[in-house]
């Protein structure tokens, strides 16, 4: 007697999904190599300190514009946002229509992890090669994500999503915690190994680019392919098709207003959160005067307490539901970059403290964030919605980055950008209010969660 057969006194099922999602955890704890080592504490300061080599005045020249050093990671972030704002639709279209979405996850994975690589190559007379690779790398990553969220989708009933999604996020910041808790001995103690700190940077930036592609094998072996539900009959090539389909579900996109809503609350809250993940290492270096061995070792801590923030989070949803737990972290959120407006230059245990809150809010409010938007998302167009979710997420943010590069920019001080931010947290918070849970969950054609 077969776990498919009617007959059968056993339910396999849960067992085949934890075992799917157990693997799926992995992808998280590979590519968070990529968005702590790199995104989130390397690249900017690095990027910074090589471009002001050869800045005359405090400015640089790209593509015909003159730009401070200071603004260079804020805007590259802008520039591979946007960029994916126009791709990812698309591949999300394309990956609604075919089964092999692990395949597509593993193969942007893999190129983003590639060009990543490249960064180790960058020194001060090719500042402009790190700004094209960070943008390609980070494009990749977005991409990877939209598949990895249509995977969750498949291999979790909506009871166990906000599980799952709080344990990939928490998996994650294990995996990029540790790979830092390395780069942190190496760049404090490159003299120790023989290096210059600007090699030791550049190796712990390779080192994670290696990580993000050896880890993704693990998803890649571990999880099924699934054939494609509910897609839309167009005509043409898989390219003719996929924006066949893409044309199909922005139409019919105002039949889910609640799932709308959500999007641009999220469009809001999320730029604020990437903004503050994105630009954390610069401000600590730049307007604190933090050495670059103490941000990487305060990063490390936020890594660290955002294991305990997913779970808690997660904890907290399946107690009250994820929406008032979401506002709840917007409010702490707020709270962050109202204190940062006003912390001492130079004082460890202050920035400590703030490193430590936002530890706790960064992991459960991106976590529950997934989950609770997979709940508005009709079957079969997992990675369609999702595309739209990360045209405006994964790692970063458009709007919020040039708003901190521009008001570094009029300003020359950090302080006045990372307080602007409150705006997005604001205004976000606002909107998901608005969000009817229920009413979202019935558009969507899905089963309620036993808390909403």
């Amino acid at each position: 007697m077969t776990a498919t057969d009617p007959a059968g006194i056993a339910d396999l099922g849960p067992l085949d999904r934890a075992k799917e999602q157990r693997a799926w955890y992995w992808y998280d704890w590979a590519n968070s190599a990529f968005a702590t080592t790199i995104a989130g504490v390397l690249f900017g300061p690095y990027l910074i300190a090589i471009a002001e080599e050869e800045a005359v005045d405090n400015r640089v020249s790209l593509l015909g514009l003159s730009l401070a050093p200071g603004s260079l990671p804020a805007y590259t972030i802008t520039a591979s946002t946007i960029i994916a704002a126009v791709l990812l639709p698309l591949l999300g279209a394309v990956a609604d229509r075919t089964s092999r979405k692990k395949e597509l996850l593993a193969g942007f994975a893999w190129t983003g992890a590639a060009f990543a690589g490249l960064l180790f190559f960058v020194t001060e007379n090719n500042w402009q090669l790190g700004i094209a690779a960070f943008i390609v790398a980070n494009i990749c990553m977005g991409a990877a994500a939209v598949f990895n969220d249509a995977i969750l989708v498949l291999i979790s009933d909506e009871d166990e999503r906000d599980r799952v999604s709080s344990r990939g996020w928490a998996f994650g910041y294990a995996g990029g915690g540790l790979l830092l808790a390395l780069n942190f001995v190496l760049v404090t103690m490159h003299d120790t190994f023989g290096l210059s700190e600007g090699m030791a940077v550049r190796i712990s930036m390779l080192s994670a680019a290696v990580w993000w592609a050896g880890f993704t094998l693990i998803p890649y072996f571990g999880l099924r392919d699934r054939p494609p539900t509910d897609v839309e009959d167009v005509e043409g090539n898989v390219v003719q098709r996929s924006f066949g389909q893409l044309w199909v579900t922005l139409k019919e996109l105002r039949n889910y207003p609640v799932a709308l809503t959500f999007l641009l609350a999220y469009l809001f809250f999320n730029d604020g959160i990437q903004t503050v993940i994105g630009q954390a290492a610069v401000y600590g270096e730049e307007e604190l005067g933090f050495e670059t061995g103490t941000v990487l070792g305060t990063y490390l801590l936020v890594q660290f307490v955002a294991i305990f923030g997913a779970l808690g989070f997660g904890r907290a949803a399946a107690r009250v539901g994820a929406k008032p737990v979401i506002l709840v972290g917007l409010g702490i959120w707020s709270a962050i970059v109202t204190v940062a407006l006003f912390l001492p230059d130079g004082e460890l245990v202050p920035f400590l403290v703030l490193a430590a809150a936002i530890g706790i809010v960064l992991g459960g409010t991106q976590a529950l964030a997934r989950s609770y938007f997979s709940l508005f998302i009709p079957s079969g167009k997992e990675a369609e919605f999702f595309s739209f979710y990360h045209a405006l997420e994964r790692g970063t943010s458009w709007f919020g980055a040039l708003v901190f590069g521009l008001v570094y920019q009029f300003t020359d001080s950090y302080r006045p950008a990372i307080f602007a931010l409150i705006v997005f947290f604001i205004v976000g918070g606002l909107l998901l209010a608005k969000v009817d849970t229920a009413r979202g969950i019935r558009d969507a054609g899905n089963t309620a969660p036993r808390r909403v």
